[in-house]
Formats: C-alpha cells, sequence, structure tokens
C-alpha cells in the first residue's frame, strides 16, 4: 500500500501522521510545540519526526513522500518557508534539509493552502471546480479555487483575508494596523481580545482570566450565549454578522458556487446557524452549493491537507 507522511504545525502541536492516497488517516501521533521561530520549529519538527518513527513507525515501508502544513508564508515551488509573521522572517530551506536528512521526498504549503487541498482531493472539490475554504480558528484565513486551480499571489500572500474590515466596528487594533480587522472578531484570538474590551459594558458570567496569556474558551461563549448573557450574545452576534460580511464580500471576487466553513470556531455548528441568518439572499445568489460547513473531521484536515502536500495534487 502507498502511503505518504503528513506534517501538520499549528502555534500550539505538530500532528504527525500516515495516510493513504484516499486521505485516510492510518495512523498519527501529537507533540506539543509551543511558541517558536524558524529555526526553532526545524528542532521541534526533527525531534518530533525521530521519535514518530521510533515509536510509532512506517504502516509499511517508507512513505512516498513528506507534506508539511506551516503557518505563515511559504514557497511550495522551492520548498522554501519565507516567514511566519513580519516580526519572525527567517527563511529557511525547509524542504531540501528534510529531504536530506529523512530520505523522503519532502514538499511544503502554508496550512490553511494545505486545509484547502484537502478539501479540493478529499472534499468538497469533489463537486466544485469554484470554491473559496475560510478556516475560523485562532486566526482566519482563505484559500481560493478557482476553475480548479489554487490561487496563491505573486508572494504567495493570497488568501489572508483575515487582515480586512467588514463593517463592525469595536475599536480594536490589529498587528498589521488597521483597525477592527475580521481576525479579531470573529477567531478564536478575537473572541478573546472583544471579550476583554466589551466586558466593561456588558455584564457577564464568562470568566476571563487575568493572565492576558490565558485565552477564553470560545465554547462557554456559545454556551452562555444561549443563556442570554448579555456579553456573550454581543460577542456571537458581531462574529456571525463579521463572518457574514466576509463572505458576502468574498463571493464578490471569484464567484464560487460553494464556500466552505472549516476550523474550530465553527465545526459545532452553532455560529453557522447564525451566519446563514446574515447573509443577504441577493449577494449569495451564486453560491449554489451554499456556505456548509466541510465534511472533513476538523481535528485532522490539516493533517489530510499535509499529506495532499506530499502527494503532490
Amino acid at each position: 500500500m502507498e502511503t505518504y507522511l503528513g506534517l501538520d504545525l499549528g502555534g500550539t502541536k505538530l500532528l504527525i501522521g500516515e495516510m493513504d492516497n484516499s486521505g485516510n488517516i492510518l495512523r498519527y501521533k501529537k507533540y506539543d510545540s509551543g511558541y517558536f521561530n524558524q529555526q526553532s520549529a526545524l528542532q521541534i519538527i526533527k525531534k518530533s519526526l525521530d521519535d514518530y518513527i521510533q515509536t510509532v513507525g512506517w504502516t509499511n515501508s517508507k512513505p512516498l513522500g513528506m507534506g508539511i502544513g506551516l503557518i505563515g508564508r511559504v514557497d511550495p515551488v522551492n520548498g522554501i518557508w519565507l516567514q511566519i509573521d513580519p516580526k519572525r522572517t527567517q527563511p529557511i530551506h525547509l524542504a531540501q534539509e528534510l529531504s536530506n536528512i529523512y530520505e523522503i521526498p519532502c514538499y511544503i504549503d502554508n496550512d490553511v493552502k494545505a486545509a484547502t487541498r484537502a478539501e479540493r482531493h478529499f472534499g468538497f472539490g469533489r463537486i466544485s471546480q469554484n470554491f473559496i475554504y475560510i478556516n475560523v480558528g485562532t486566526g482566519i484565513a482563505a484559500g481560493f479555487v478557482v476553475n480548479g486551480k489554487q490561487i496563491r499571489g505573486s508572494h504567495f500572500n493570497a488568501g489572508e483575508v483575515g487582515h480586512t474590515k467588514v463593517g463592525v466596528n469595536i475599536g480594536i487594533q490589529c498587528g498589521c494596523g488597521r483597525m477592527d480587522c475580521v481576525e479579531l472578531i470573529a477567531s478564536g484570538s478575537g473572541f478573546d481580545q472583544c471579550a476583554r474590551l466589551l466586558s466593561k459594558k456588558y455584564k457577564t458570567k464568562l470568566q476571563i482570566p487575568t493572565n492576558e496569556e490565558e485565552r477564553i474558551q470560545v465554547k462557554d461563549v456559545y454556551a452562555l450565549s444561549q443563556k442570554g448573557d448579555p456579553l456573550c450574545a454581543v460577542l456571537v452576534d458581531n462574529a456571525a454578522q463579521a463572518l457574514a460580511n466576509l463572505i458576502m464580500n468574498l463571493v464578490r471576487v471569484s464567484d464560487p458556487d460553494t464556500v466552505v466553513l472549516g476550523g474550530g470556531i465553527v465545526s459545532d455548528g452553532y455560529l453557522h446557524t447564525k451566519i446563514l441568518e446574515k447573509l443577504n439572499a441577493t449577494t449569495v445568489r451564486f453560491v449554489t452549493n451554499g456556505v456548509v460547513i466541510t465534511k472533513l473531521n476538523p481535528d485532522f484536515i490539516g493533517l489530510m491537507g499535509a499529506g495532499a502536500v506530499a502527494m503532490q495534487v
């Protein structure tokens, strides 16, 4: 059986697993990553991969390829991890280095673009050649597929839609320099920042950590919102409106027939329902397959995407 190795590197964890060419995860193991720069990330990857080989091992023979989904800007053609963010920019030839060490062809891509690959080949891409995949997790980013091809841009930076204004005015300045980016309203980090700011105006039973390095749990916001908690109700309504406006803006750009939502903030369906209520039917009339939640497992879509990167599909 032919297999492929995927590595999904996120802000808190590294997931390593083997996948067959149909997208089935055969075995996997999770590792803590923590805060990192590109050089320390390379050491985390090597240490974790060495452990994976020793403790989990291959399903059969060595995988045909290795794919990695990474935060930030990635040049997948030349295998260069360009930057994590403007404060962590140290380009490294990650693919070549790992290929040399493990003697497995290695390919890399941005994590959301990798997840979009998974959607293309194992999800809604089977019925659509024109869709947008929007990942709503700790941050917000998107992948655009137009006429069956994924859009990347001149600097491999296409899809950073989290840094757009969507008409919901909170008064929070983003690290990019703009005010009220959608990521600051509807992502996991955005819920936290909005909760801290708006808790001065609304009563709430939400427990907000005094340590700013700890974030509120969005699931707690949802639970309290359903009970009528004033702050949590506002947080949910703002996030739903922000994401609905984002979707309505984006469908005007690439004319998709499908918009797919993924990521932990929308995976349980609660916010999705509220987003649908705020969409203007005329604006989204050509989205004939709907604004839907991915059918791929949200816990593994990143790993499946990394496997798709390894397959070079």
